[in-house]
């Protein structure tokens, strides 16, 4: 799982698929709450505010 920013989707994806060798399924941060969990405030890979959730 990466939480990502709009300019390091395709990375995380590409990452996703080589460790898990399946697609991932891409949650928009913006517009989605989580009950039992709070996603990151920055990208796993710049530390830009993250905007892309690759599960």
């Amino acid at each position: 799982m990466y939480c990502v920013c709009k300019k390091h989707v395709e990375l995380a994806i590409d990452k996703f698929v080589d460790e898990y060798e399946d697609a991932p399924d891409l949650v928009d941060l913006t517009s989605t709450t989580f009950t039992a969990w709070e996603a990151p405030a920055t990208c796993d890979l710049c530390g830009e505010a993250a905007a892309v959730l690759v599960v």
